[in-house]
C-alpha cells in the first residue's frame, strides 16, 4: 500500500498538536493546583475578597447552581485575580477532574461555602 506524500506531514502535524496540548495541560496543572489551594484558603476567610473568591469557585463547581458575575473579579487584588485565572485555565484546559476534587474534603468545603461562606 502506497501512502500519499502528505501522510507523514499530516502525522507530524497531529503529533505536534498532541505534544502542544499535553504541554498546555501540564502547565495548567502546575500553575492551577497551587493557585486553587491558595484560593481555597482565602475562601475560608470572612472578607469581601473572600466572598468573591468563594463565588468564583462555586461558579466553577456548578455554574448552573451558582452563576458568577465576572465583573466581581475587578474587586480582587492582582495576586487573587491571577490565581483565579490560573484555576479557570486548570478547569478549562487540564480537565483531569472537577475543581472541588483537587481539595481535601472538597465536596464538603464547597457545600459549606454554598450554605453560608467562611468556616
Amino acid at each position: 500500500m502506497n501512502m500519499p506524500a502528505s501522510a507523514p506531514v499530516a502525522v507530524d502535524a497531529l503529533l505536534q498538536q498532541l505534544f502542544e496540548i499535553d504541554n498546555e495541560r501540564q502547565a495548567a496543572t502546575e500553575a492551577g493546583i497551587p493557585a486553587l489551594m491558595r484560593l481555597a484558603d482565602v475562601a475560608e476567610r470572612d472578607t469581601g475578597q473572600a466572598n468573591t473568591v468563594r463565588c468564583f469557585l462555586l461558579g466553577l463547581y456548578n455554574g448552573y447552581r451558582f452563576p458568577f458575575n465576572l465583573v466581581m473579579l475587578r474587586g480582587l487584588d492582582k495576586a487573587l485575580f491571577d490565581d483565579c485565572m490560573a484555576v479557570l485555565t486548570l478547569d478549562a484546559r487540564a480537565t483531569a477532574q472537577e475543581v472541588h476534587r483537587y481539595l481535601e474534603h472538597g465536596c464538603d468545603r464547597f457545600e459549606r461555602w454554598a450554605q453560608g461562606g467562611a468556616a
